[in-house]
């Protein structure tokens, strides 16, 4: 009996995009000749990683309004993550903006649900944290022997068993945010690296809000992502209001 055909995969160059034109400029949230900000969606990587998956670059393309190339990453956000992610436009804001995320000219704003409670209402985190590689993958812990790391954070509400936080990390180290937080006792919600996975449940980490002074003679640009769907519910019983129910 002939075997049934199966279908293989496209290959990465060949394969739709995991966005559709439309739905990957519907979270545009800021352009101008320099930079875009977007709204990058939990659950999707930014670039390409050894296991082939669907990722955020291969949309970009979608991305040039007019320009001859598709715009690049300035940084990075876990693929868990949701939020404000932005991109240069051509080199000369690539290399901009490079220098901007290298020293402490950048100010990122993230909000997080998580398990129980920090030790106070705020407070800094400032425990190293160095990266720890195995057969079995990598993973970062904090150490002694790890590079400082410092993410100040505030309490905006608590929930049953629960607690909203905005955190503000001065250094950009691989999962600084959920590191400190495992770190100090209250584990992002539904973080399955640090903290405990939730079958269904997506990382309650969201990218707030990242403030760019990109000129001398003009205010930073300031730009802000509306929490994501999945951590609406745990952030209304913290106490958050959302914009539709505020009046």
């Amino acid at each position: 009996m002939a075997q049934p055909l199966t279908r293989r995969p496209l290959p990465p160059s060949r394969r739709p995009p995991p966005l559709s034109p439309e739905e990957i400029q519907g979270r545009v949230l800021y352009r101008d000749g320099l930079i875009l900000v977007i709204d990058k969606p939990a659950g999707l990587a930014v670039h390409a990683g050894p296991s082939g998956a669907p990722n955020l670059e291969e949309c970009f393309d979608a991305l040039r309004y007019g320009l001859p190339r598709p715009p690049a990453l300035a940084h990075r956000l876990d693929a868990d993550t949701s939020g404000v992610l932005v991109l240069g436009r051509h080199p000369k804001a690539l290399s901009k903006l490079g220098r901007l995320f290298s020293g402490r000219d950048t100010e990122k704003t993230y909000w997080a649900i998580v398990e129980g409670a920090p030790p106070a209402e705020q407070g800094v985190f400032e425990w190293p944290l160095l990266k720890v590689n195995t057969r079995n993958g990598w993973w970062v812990k904090a150490s002694d022997k790890g590079q400082p790391a410092v993410t100040r954070y505030k309490v905006l509400g608590h929930g049953p068993g629960m607690t909203w936080l905005e955190l503000k990390p001065e250094t950009g180290r691989t999962h600084q945010i959920r590191v400190h937080c495992a770190q100090a006792g209250c584990p992002v919600v539904a973080d399955r690296l640090y903290g405990a996975a939730k079958p269904g449940q997506l990382l309650h980490l969201h990218s707030r809000a990242i403030v760019l002074p990109l000129s001398k003679t003009k205010p930073p640009i300031r730009v802000e992502a509306a929490p994501p769907p999945h951590m609406i519910e745990a952030l209304m019983a913290c106490g958050y209001v959302p914009a539709d129910h505020s009046r």
